[in-house]
């Protein structure tokens, strides 16, 4: 008996502090974010950002599953993770070099990492943040 194997990519977003997980099977066009059905996830604004690389995929997000795990960080910052790593999916999945082409030309971080990070506070600068200094009067 012969098992038929099933066509499935698994790939990360990271945005801030946030990391999602995207699994992209073969399927009907559902999308789970958390077990949890993206039409109930979080509010319409970060719905339509998460909803831009499936519109812009067209009729090749209508051919899959996507699940998504994410975890950390705040709401904005797994609204960035999960659609980098839903655009992503697609990407490999399709193996397709003008989708690539065209998230690039829409929002580079849709498939790249965004390397910004907060700057480590310096040493006396413990509650006012990494460069601010004290207030000093003129007379």
């Amino acid at each position: 008996m012969v098992k038929k194997e099933v066509k499935m990519v698994v790939t990360t977003g990271k945005r801030k502090d946030s990391v999602a997980r995207a699994k992209v099977v073969p399927g009907t066009g559902k999308v789970l974010i958390n077990s949890v059905p993206f039409e109930l996830w979080g509010t319409e604004f970060l719905r339509m950002r998460i909803k831009e690389p499936i519109m812009l995929a067209e009729d090749l997000a209508k051919k899959v599953n996507i699940y998504v795990n994410v975890r950390s960080g705040g709401m904005t910052g797994q609204t960035d993770s999960i659609r980098m790593a839903i655009a992503q999916g697609l990407v490999k999945f399709n193996r397709s070099e003008s989708l690539k082409e065209i998230y690039t030309h829409y929002d580079r971080n849709l498939l790249v990492f965004d390397s910004r990070r907060n700057e480590p506070h310096k040493p006396g600068a413990s509650k006012r943040g990494a460069r601010r200094h004290k207030q000093r009067s003129k007379r």
